[in-house]
């Protein structure tokens, strides 16, 4: 039980305070789906480990809901990692080299 609750917990401790509610339940449902199994015995999981995957969650998370672009090879990764997270309204975002286009027609 006290394995239970401490995992329960164990995401929450990574909300950032001006991360809002939609974004965050996104995010962690991320950092849970990516948690690798040979985690799951490890307390307290790896420092650098847990940090990168925070970081990519991070750039799903900003890809996701602000527009913000990274490599190819970057966005392909966290995209796939998130593969079957499902987040409603997702943002439109158009990137000023569509818009430049656009113009020239």
């Amino acid at each position: 039980m006290v394995g239970e609750v401490e995992e329960a917990e164990f995401p929450e401790r990574f909300r950032s305070y001006s991360e809002n509610e939609r974004h965050w339940q996104a995010r962690r449902e991320f950092i849970l789906r990516n948690l690798t199994p040979d985690w799951a015995g490890e307390a307290p999981w790896p420092a650098g480990r847990i940090d990168h995957l925070l970081s990519l969650s991070m750039v799903w998370a900003n890809h996701l809901f602000l527009g913000c672009s990274y490599s190819k090879d970057l966005l392909d990764k966290v995209i796939e990692m998130a593969e079957g997270i499902e987040v409603e309204d997702v943002p439109q975002f158009t990137t000023r080299d569509e818009i430049m286009k656009k113009h020239q027609h």
